[in-house]
């Protein structure tokens, strides 16, 4: 995988493939040599479809974007993040479907929090300009967090120190480079700058900065 270049997966440019369990299908965002296991996922869940046991050795990050994720530990609703440390294991379903995003085996050395932030729990703060700020989780240089735009917002130009990832999930998110509407995601490496917009809907992004190669 090259961390090198900006990677991007449009909406409706990539097809949902099937995964081994019944029911549930992926879009594949990035993913190593199989024998890494680092893989970044949309994955779709139809109505009453499930995912056998299995394990997390290097960790599982979820953001539910639509509908309710659920485990033997409880219903996530639209709007929760989840954290599930290296070692975790757990069947994972859905009863009326959902869709998430998740990022498997990626986790930094020492990280090891469980997290589970529903959106009756999650505390918005302001940010630069008409940004409004929702951090959902930060280690050593790694931050993770929801970004809501007004319309016609502009941010400054400014640099990504240890690189950019971004799920759009409302709206579209501009660039000097392109266009970017709800269902699409972006990598952008070390260093790479951009002068992000919106221009006349609200926008909300998941983003998460500074994970990425610093080479």
């Amino acid at each position: 995988m090259n961390f090198d270049q900006v990677a991007v997966v449009a909406a409706g440019t990539q097809s949902w493939v099937h995964s081994p369990a019944d029911g549930v299908a992926r879009i594949k965002l990035e993913r190593e040599a199989e024998e890494s296991g680092h893989v970044s996922s949309f994955v779709r869940f139809d109505a009453g479809a499930s995912f056998p046991l299995h394990d997390h050795p290097q960790g599982e990050e979820i953001y539910v974007m639509q509908g309710t994720f659920s485990d033997e530990n409880g219903d996530y609703p639209a709007g929760t993040y989840l954290r599930n440390p290296a070692g975790s294991r757990h069947t994972s379903f859905s009863r009326e479907g959902c869709t998430i995003f998740v990022k498997l085996n990626q986790f930094a050395d020492g990280d090891d929090a469980t997290v589970e932030l529903r959106p009756e729990q999650q505390q918005w703060r302001p940010g630069i300009g008409g940004l409004k700020v929702l951090p959902l989780h930060e280690y050593q240089g790694e931050h993770t967090a929801l970004v809501h735009w007004p319309a016609n917002e502009v941010f400054q130009p400014h640099r990504h120190w240890g690189g950019e990832e971004i799920v759009v999930l409302e709206g579209t998110f501009c660039d000097e480079h392109g266009k970017y509407p709800a269902g699409s995601w972006l990598r952008s490496p070390h260093l790479s700058e951009h002068t992000p917009y919106v221009e006349d809907e609200d926008t909300l992004i998941l983003v998460k900065v500074g994970h990425l190669p610093q080479k």
